[in-house]
């Protein structure tokens, strides 16, 4: 079982698998040095109480590995290929969505300091334009909870498909 596998693999490498999914030194830690899971919920409920709260360091520092919406995440490394998977609801090809994002995250990073992030798997380009243009409203203070939800929910995911999807079978045996 691939749980069993995560569990059961040596420190650095459990440390490596965990970092695609939210490259914070202290989350991946915290996750490593809670193993045996008993179970994949557990392991989630692990990284859910890990990531809250973030420190703004960590925030910011997690942000810098996201590319903006819209933009495809280049190379061939795990991250980069999550980012591009959560972010299939956007259409490169549609001219307006694409244009209205572009404006908008360069809006989002003129007012706020850095990129957008909202998790993209599961939304489409018009509903994360949507919360784009919603989330431009904010001041930085309702602005900041909001960023930290969405990375919790993106780390959570990822790991949570790590898991499901062979991602960990696939580099514990590589």
């Amino acid at each position: 079982m691939l749980l069993e596998q995560f569990n059961a693999a040596p420190a650095p490498e459990a440390r490596e698998l965990l970092k695609p999914c939210l490259d914070i030194d202290r989350w991946v830690e915290e996750i490593t040095a809670a193993r045996p899971f008993p179970g994949v919920e557990d392991l989630l409920a692990a990284a859910r109480r890990a990531a809250d709260p973030f420190t703004p360091e960590e925030l910011e520092g997690a942000l810098s590995h996201h590319p903006r919406i819209g933009e495809r995440a280049s190379g061939a490394s795990a991250e980069a290929s999550m980012s591009r998977s959560e972010q299939a609801g956007v259409n490169p090809d549609d001219q307006h969505i694409a244009a209205a994002l572009a404006e908008g995250n360069r809006a989002y990073e003129e007012k706020f300091g850095r990129v957008f992030l909202i998790r993209a798997a599961g939304r489409s380009a018009e509903e994360m334009l949507s919360a784009l243009q919603e989330r431009l409203g904010h001041t930085p203070e309702q602005e900041e909870p909001i960023v930290a939800e969405q990375l919790r929910e993106i780390a959570v995911l990822r790991l949570q498909q790590s898991v499901q999807d062979g991602a960990f079978r696939e580099e514990l045996s590589a």
